[in-house]
C-alpha cells in the first residue's frame, strides 16, 4: 500500500480523480481524454506547488518515506561492483553500518552507509539504522583500510542516531563516534559525505566529515530529531512542527548556514518516485567531485579539510 502523508492528500485526490474517469472511459467507450488532460495539468501543477513549499517538518517525514532509496539500492544503481566487507574485529559486525570496496564508472572507493531495512524483520535486523559502538568502529576500519590502499571513500547518511541503549554506552558509544571524527579529519583520502535521509545527532556525524558534505533535497540533519526537541522544550511532541522550523535542519538551511557543500537533487515527490533519476543525480555529483579531488595530494586534502570545519559556526563576544 502506498504511503501518503496529510499534505500530500490533494496530489491523491487528483490521481484517483483520473483512475474514475479512466474507467467510466473504459466502461461507457466515451472519449473522456479533454477531461484528463485538464486534470492531468492540474495534477501537475499542484505537485509542483506543494514539493516546491514543503515546511522543515514535511521534509522531514520525506526523509522517513519506507519507500525512499537507502544504501544498498544506491550502491546497486551506482555501482558497477561492491565487495561488502563485516566487522570491526574487536566485538561483532553491526548491521546498522555497511561497506566495502566498490567501483563506480571505473573508479574504486570505499563505500560506507547506514543501512535502515526495508520491512518489520530487516528493519530489526539493522536496528533500524541505529548502529552501536562496532558499527562506527567498523566504519573506522573500512576507511583506514581505504587509506591504506589510497582509495577515496563515499559515505551515505542515514539514521535516527546512534543507538542509545545501555550496553552501547557501556562499550563506548561516544569514544566511538569521537574517534571516527579524529580520524576522518585527518585521513590522507577524499572522503565525500552525502545524507539520503535522515542525518541526526552524533549518529550521523560519526561518517559525516569530508572534502565534501552533500545533503539530498529532501532531507534533514541536525543535532536532535524535530520530536526530540519538542519533548524537551514543551513536554510534548505536538509541537514537533514549531521545532523542525527552529532546528533549521532542511538542506536549504544547512546550505545558507555554510553547513554544508551543495544540495543534490531528487525527482519531484521525493527520490521514492523515481530512485533511478535520485541515483543518477547521486553518482553524477560523486564522480564530478572524485576527479576534482583525487588530483589534490594528502597535505592539501587534511588541511583544506580541518580548515572547513574550523571555519563553522559563529562566535559571539
Amino acid at each position: 500500500m502506498q504511503t501518503t502523508f496529510d499534505f500530500e492528500k490533494p496530489i491523491a485526490d487528483l490521481q484517483t480523480q483520473i483512475e474514475k474517469v479512466l474507467q467510466v472511459q473504459e466502461k461507457t467507450k466515451v472519449d473522456m481524454s479533454a477531461t484528463v488532460n485538464e486534470l492531468a495539468e492540474k495534477l501537475e501543477q499542484t505537485k509542483e506547488d506543494i514539493y516546491s513549499n514543503l515546511t522543515g517538518w514535511q521534509k522531514v517525514q520525506m526523509s522517513r518515506h519506507p519507500d525512499r532509496p537507502q544504501t544498498f539500492d544506491y550502491i546497486e544503481m551506482i555501482c558497477d561492483e561492491f565487495i561488502e566487507l563485516h566487522g570491526d574485529r574487536t566485538v561483532r559486525d553491526d548491521k546498522a553500518i555497511v561497506g566495502g570496496f566498490a567501483s563506480i564508472n571505473g573508479q574504486s572507493v570505499m563505500v560506507i552507509g547506514h543501512q535502515k531495512g526495508k520491512n518489520t524483520k530487516e528493519r530489526q535486523y539493522r536496528n533500524f539504522g541505529m548502529a552501536n559502538p562496532e558499527g562506527y568502529r567498523k566504519a573506522l576500519r573500512l576507511m583506514k583500510m581505504a587509506e591504506k590502499f589510497n582509495k577515496p571513500v563515499v559515505t551515505l547518511i542515514d539514521t535516527m542516531g546512534a543507538y542509545p541503549g545501555l550496553e552501547a554506552e557501556e562499550r563506548g558509544q561516544g569514544e566511538a563516534i569521537a574517534r571516527n571524527l579524529l580520524e576522518m579529519s585527518v585521513l590522507k583520502v577524499p572522503v565525500i559525505c552525502i545524507v539520503i535521509g535522515e542525518g541526526a545527532s552524533g549518529g550521523a556525524l560519526g561518517i559525516g566529515v569530508g572534502d565534501r558534505v552533500y545533503m539530498m533535497q529532501n532531507t534533514w540533519y541536525s543535532v536532535i530529531s524535530p520530536e526530540s526537541c519538542s519533548s524537551i522544550l514543551y513536554r510534548s511532541w505536538d509541537q514537533k512542527e514549531k521545532a523542525a522550523e527552529s532546528l533549521k535542519l532542511t538542506a536549504e538551511d544547512m546550505l545558507k548556514n555554510g553547513l554544508i557543500d551543495g544540495i543534490i537533487g531528487e525527482p519531484i515527490g521525493g527520490a521514492h518516485q523515481d530512485p533511478a533519476i535520485a541515483a543518477e543525480n547521486l553518482k553524477t555529483r560523486i564522480l564530478s567531485d572524485l576527479t576534482e579531488l583525487t588530483r589534490k595530494d594528502a597535505d592539501s586534502l587534511v588541511a583544506e579539510r580541518i580548515d572547513k570545519f574550523s571555519n563553522m559556526g559563529v562566535v559571539v563576544e
